[in-house]
């Protein structure tokens, strides 16, 4: 491992979330219900003078800081990425030049086609191997928290919790939210099985270990 080489890899981070944040733009602007997340970002944009990008950043710092707290792995790719994503979201909503869609099958297929951009930006994304994203470590520390509660389990409850916040905030929710629950999920594993990736096999770098790297004469 060398400086060029970490360089390197923020430039792949960089990449895959520009992939993914394009994606996560195609589940919004399917128009028929969004993810809880993006439920949360939309309804807190509703009640600040922030746009979705800003208040989805908002969202994934404060998350950080949590993920800190619970002392969870952070690498560059967590903090790029809580920075970066949703002002990229934003950026590529404001670039669509199409009108909004009101059919409800293209929006499903609209989704489903998001869904497939995620997949491979996280692919991209994760394969530098710097951390997971804030939201993935948030995850991951309630998990080992809640040791006798299935994992998936504590998924759906993290996932309800920032629905039902997002609902009452006045975050659009509708038959897309039920498919990006279940979906999303579902659509990355076929992606993965199809380029032979497993995430479980990657060895994330903290910062510290990359500051060294960089630091080192």
């Amino acid at each position: 491992m060398n400086k060029k080489k970490i360089i390197t890899e923020w430039i792949r981070i960089v990449l895959g979330l520009a992939v993914f944040s394009f994606g996560v733009h195609l589940t919004i602007f399917a128009n028929i219900g969004l993810a809880p997340w993006d439920c949360l970002g939309m309804g807190l944009a509703a009640h600040t003078p922030f746009n979705y990008g800003i208040c989805m950043t908002f969202i994934a710092v404060t998350v950080l800081v949590i993920d800190i707290i619970m002392k969870e792995k952070i690498g560059f790719g967590t903090i790029i990425d809580a920075l970066l994503t949703g002002n990229l979201i934003q950026l590529y909503d404001y670039l669509n030049p199409f009108p909004e869609n009101d059919n409800m099958w293209l929006g499903i297929g609209i989704m489903l086609v998001g869904f497939v951009f995620m997949a491979l930006g996280m692919w991209i994304y994760m394969k530098a191997e710097q951390g997971c994203g804030p939201r993935d470590s948030l995850l991951v520390g309630l998990g080992k928290r809640l040791k006798r509660i299935p994992i998936g389990i504590v998924e759906v409850m993290l996932w309800a919790v920032v629905l039902l916040i997002g609902y009452l905030l006045g975050g659009p929710v509708g038959i897309g939210t039920l498919i990006s629950t279940f979906g999303a999920g579902l659509v990355m594993q076929l992606v993965y099985g199809l380029i032979r990736f497993e995430p479980r096999k990657l060895r994330h770098k903290d910062v510290l270990s990359v500051v060294k790297i960089l630091v080192k004469r």
